[in-house]
C-alpha cells in the first residue's frame, strides 16, 4: 500500500483532493499536526467529496511517532531541493511518500537526516513548486504505474448515458 503523509498541511482545499487521490488509488493518508484547518471545515469536505468513506486517513501529533511505527518500511521525501527526481526511484509496494507545507515544504532537517530518499518533480527554472495536491497525484500514479496498476480497474466503458 502507498501511504501519503502531509506534514501540518495548511489548505482544506488541497487536503481534501488529496483525501480523494488516496481514496481512489487505495492508498493511506497521513496528517501530522498541526493542521492548517479543522477536519469539519467546509472547504476540506466539499474538496473530499464523497469519497471519505473509501479512504483512510490518520491524524498524527508528530512525524516522529509516524517514524517510529513504521521502522523499516521505506519513507520518500518530496522537496525541490533533492538531485533525484521521483521517476529515478523504484518504489517497493509498501513505501511512505512525506510532503511538506504548502508554504515551505519539510524542513531541512528533516530532509538532512533523510536526503538519499528525497525525490523532486523537475520544474522550469524560476518555478518554486507545484501545487501539492497535484505532486501528491503525479508521485502516487508513478508508483502505482511502475507496479502494473495492481488493484485498479483495469478497463474502462462507455456507459450510455445522455450527453448534457
Amino acid at each position: 500500500m502507498i501511504n501519503i503523509v502531509l506534514i501540518e498541511p495548511e489548505i482544506p482545499q488541497n487536503a481534501g483532493n488529496i483525501v480523494r487521490t488516496c481514496a481512489a488509488t487505495g492508498s493511506k493518508l497521513y496528517m501530522i499536526k498541526p493542521l492548517g484547518f479543522e477536519l469539519s471545515d467546509k472547504y476540506y469536505k466539499r474538496a473530499g467529496l464523497d469519497y471519505f468513506d473509501l479512504s483512510q486517513v490518520e491524524v498524527l501529533d508528530t512525524f516522529d511517532e509516524l517514524l517510529e511505527k513504521n521502522k523499516g518500511i521505506p519513507f520518500y521525501f518530496a522537496s525541490t531541493k533533492s538531485k533525484k527526481t521521483y521517476a529515478d526511484i523504484q518504489y517497493p509496494k509498501d513505501c511512505f511518500i512525506v510532503f511538506g507545507k504548502e508554504s515551505y515544504g519539510i524542513k531541512e532537517t528533516i530532509l538532512k537526516e533523510h536526503y538519499d530518499n528525497c525525490i523532486r518533480i523537475p520544474m522550469i527554472e524560476g518555478a518554486r513548486s507545484l501545487n501539492l495536491s497535484n505532486s501528491v497525484a503525479i508521485v502516487t500514479y508513478e508508483i502505482l504505474r511502475q507496479h502494473a496498476f495492481v488493484g485498479l480497474q483495469d478497463k474502462g466503458e462507455l456507459t450510455g448515458r445522455p450527453e448534457v
